[in-house]
């Protein structure tokens, strides 16, 4: 594993949907999530957390240093136990308990750490029957909110085949989808250095996340999401570990605004400019823009 990161940073993701379901809501018919008081369209940070993940995985193959702790059907208890048969000179614990040794206890999580990307990455809380430890992530990412209200739209479908013999002289079964017409989000995300120190968090694993968030909608095609694309990755780097200006600051610098103030209903992302304020930068403070 190469060093941990040396240097704090913050982004902004811009990424949009077209007639898709970015991220739908289990407790509301799988409905767009939305803001209840602005209408703003909103997907959270498990989601793109997932995107992610899949992306790391397709990427790496999904090998140590990258396994995917949190993916389909894995059993923790299972991905947990293999820490302590790769370090069979440490005395099991008790059920849920770490090594009474807290260089034993370090050992455990230090492996986990190791050769899962998504922990080294956005944390674990390992405390499970076979306990790991936990550890605090260095990456952490807002919920995306869409830069300007939308209005979900439920779509009748048809399929002209049957599941049954009965249901055979039906002429089709009538099913229904939700969408969003056009919606451009943004996500605001942070990565401590110091967190890093920590998890083993590295400049690979660093260029792996800026390469998932630039490819991982080109691999997440699917019928519900409709078309979804990334947009813009505007990341600030700071020249020191513990950073050189309040996050909240340089986020206000990337603004996304209609073309030439137009009115009406977006349709297409040509319908905003992005603007960056270079000119504000803090000093100690350089940003890159990656899409």
């Amino acid at each position: 594993m190469s060093e941990s990161i040396k240097n704090r940073y913050e982004f902004v993701y811009l990424f949009d949907v077209e007639n898709g379901n970015p991220n739908g809501d289990p407790d509301a018919g799988n409905m767009p999530r939305v803001d209840p008081e602005t209408n703003h369209g909103l997907v959270t940070d498990v989601c793109i957390k997932r995107k992610i993940r899949n992306f790391a995985e397709l990427a790496k193959g999904g090998t140590p240093p990258y396994e995917i702790y949190v993916k389909e059907k894995a059993v923790l208890n299972n991905e947990n136990e293999r820490a302590y048969l790769n370090n069979p000179t440490i005395e099991r614990p008790a059920a849920k308990k770490l090594p009474k040794k807290e260089e034993d206890a370090r050992r455990i999580t230090r492996w986990m750490c190791d050769n899962f990307f998504d922990i080294r990455t956005f944390g674990a809380v390992m405390t499970t029957e076979v306990n790991c430890g936990q550890v605090r992530g260095p990456v952490q990412i807002n919920f995306a909110r869409s830069v300007e209200p939308i209005l979900p739209i439920e779509v009748s479908i048809t399929r002209m085949a049957v599941t049954n013999e009965r249901d055979a002289e039906k002429e089709r079964t009538i099913g229904r989808k939700h969408i969003v017409p056009y919606a451009l989000y943004r996500a605001e995300g942070y990565i401590s250095a110091k967190l890093a120190e920590q998890t083993g968090f590295s400049e690979d694993d660093l260029k792996l996340l800026w390469d998932a968030l630039v490819n991982m909608f080109d691999h997440d095609h699917s019928a519900a999401r409709g078309k979804m694309n990334s947009r813009g990755l505007y990341v600030f780097k700071h020249d020191s570990v513990l950073g050189n200006a309040p996050a909240h600051k340089l986020f206000d610098l990337v603004k996304v605004e209609r073309v030439n103030g137009a009115a009406g209903v977006a349709r297409a992302f040509d319908d905003f400019v992005v603007k960056l304020d270079e000119s504000a930068l803090p000093e100690g403070v350089a940003i890159d823009e990656k899409v």
